[in-house]
């Protein structure tokens, strides 16, 4: 009399809690993704305010004003404000990459100020400020939804 072999172990449950992946999962993949996304958005967006303060402080004639709103500042202002927020967004994009605690944190803190500048810069450049809104609102979304597979 030969014994049957023990029948295979049944698959794991699936993790049900909100955003995860079970133990030691990133959370949602479309986060995971984003977050490294939203690194590399970071820095690019960061060089770019670097570029565009620059432009800014060197020849005020860059950039003119498409009507008369509440909120008027002085280019060389906004171009030194652009150059500061740009660094500020591309060290934390980097922070991002490298996987640092203080990364998300300072991530998120930084986009916020990117995404009221980029709001109060709509009279300049409006298309490029609403592009620049949105890829912030993304980077942001995807900062926050992250799980770490780091556990603490």
């Amino acid at each position: 009399m030969a014994s049957a072999a023990p029948p295979p172990p049944a698959p794991p449950a699936p993790d049900r809690t909100p955003g995860g992946s079970g133990p030691g999962g990133t959370g949602d993949s479309w986060a995971a993704g984003g977050l490294a996304l939203g690194g590399t958005l970071m820095v690019v967006y960061g060089l770019f305010a670097v570029f565009q303060g620059i432009a800014a402080i060197a020849n005020d004639e860059v950039y003119t004003s498409f009507g008369d709103y509440v909120f008027t500042f002085d280019l060389t202002a906004w171009g030194w404000i652009h150059l500061i927020v740009g660094v500020l967004v591309v060290a934390a994009g980097f922070g991002l990459f490298m996987g640092a605690p203080w990364a998300r944190v300072v991530a998120a803190a930084v986009v916020g100020l990117a995404l009221i500048a980029n709001f109060i810069w709509l009279p300049y450049q409006p298309f490029w400020s609403i592009i620049m809104i949105v890829t912030g609102l993304f980077v942001l979304w995807s900062v926050f939804n992250y799980r770490s597979s780091r556990t603490v």
